[in-house]
C-alpha cells in the first residue's frame, strides 16, 4: 500500500463526483419506474437504492422478487453480477494512502462502483478516505433521488407512460455494452451467446421451468466460460520486459 499522504481533500471529491451524480440521476430513475412497474412498494424501492448502489445488481434483483424466487438464486445472481466489485477493491488498495484504515475500507466499499472506481484509479496521487467520501457524495445523492423520483413518477403516471420509461435502465445496459461490441469481436459474441441463450430459456417449452434468477446466472456464466475457454485474453509484452494483459 502507498503510505504518501493523499493531497486531495473532500472537496475535491465532491466536484469530480457531479458528473456521476447527475448520470446516476437519470439511470436510477429508470430503476424507480422499473421496481414500481412490478408491484413492489415505491418505499421498499427506495431502501434498496440507498442501501446499495449497483444498477445492475438492483435490476436482477426486483426481477428475482417479482417472481417469487428463492434466496438462493438471489444470492448466486448478486454474486455473479457484482463480483466485479471485489476485483476493482482489490485493485484500488494499490492506490489508497496510510490514513485508508480497515473501518475506512469497509465504508469505501460501499460506495465502489464502476465510474468512482474508475475515477479513484486515474488520480496521479495516492487517494485517502476524505477524497473518497466526498467522491461518493454526489453518486449516492443521484442514485437515490433518482429512485425517489423514479419510483413517485411510477404511482401517478399512466401505465403506457410507465412502460415507456421504464426501458431507460436497458437502454443504459445496451449503451454499455455496444461501444465495446463494436471493437471487440470476443465481447461481441459474448453477449450473442448471452441473447441466444436468454431467448432459448425464454420461448422453448421444455426450458421454460428455469426461473428468472437462475436464467440470469446461467445466461452470464455460460456465455463467459464459452468465450473465455474460445477466445482467451493473451498476455502481452510489457515495453519493460514485464507482462500485461490488454
Amino acid at each position: 500500500m502507498t503510505r504518501t499522504a493523499s493531497p486531495y481533500r473532500y472537496h475535491h471529491g465532491l466536484k469530480d463526483g457531479i458528473p456521476i451524480g447527475l448520470g446516476y440521476l437519470s439511470v436510477s430513475f429508470g430503476f424507480g419506474i422499473t421496481a414500481v412497474g412490478k408491484g413492489m412498494e415505491a418505499l421498499y424501492a427506495i431502501l434498496i437504492s440507498m442501501t446499495n448502489m449497483t444498477s445492475a445488481g438492483q435490476v436482477a434483483g426486483v426481477v428475482i422478487i417479482a417472481s417469487a424466487g428463492s434466496i438462493l438464486e438471489m444470492v448466486l445472481t448478486q454474486l455473479v453480477i457484482n463480483l466485479r466489485y471485489s476485483l476493482m477493491g482489490i485493485s484500488l488498495t494499490q492506490r489508497l494512502d496510510s490514513r485508508c484504515t480497515t473501518p475506512h475500507r469497509l465504508l469505501m466499499s460501499f460506495g465502489m462502483t464502476d465510474e468512482i472506481f474508475a475515477l479513484a484509479s486515474s488520480k496521479p496521487y495516492p487517494v485517502g478516505p476524505s477524497y473518497f467520501y466526498g467522491l461518493m457524495t454526489c453518486p449516492y445523492i443521484g442514485w437515490s433521488l433518482g429512485t425517489v423520483l423514479g419510483a413517485c413518477a411510477g404511482q401517478i403516471l399512466p401505465q403506457e407512460m410507465q412502460l415507456a420509461l421504464g426501458i431507460m435502465i436497458y437502454a443504459m445496459f445496451i449503451a454499455i455494452v455496444l461501444p465495446p461490441s463494436t471493437r471487440d469481436k470476443g465481447v461481441l459474441f459474448t453477449v450473442l451467446i448471452a441473447v441466444a441463450l436468454s431467448c432459448c430459456l425464454r420461448y422453448i417449452k421444455f426450458l421454460q421451468f428455469i426461473s428468472d434468477g437462475f436464467a440470469i446466472i446461467l445466461c452470464a456464466v455460460v456465455a463467459a466460460t464459452v468465450m473465455a475457454l474460445l477466445c482467451p485474453v493473451k498476455e502481452t509484452e510489457a515495453p519493460d520486459g514485464g507482462e500485461e494483459k490488454p
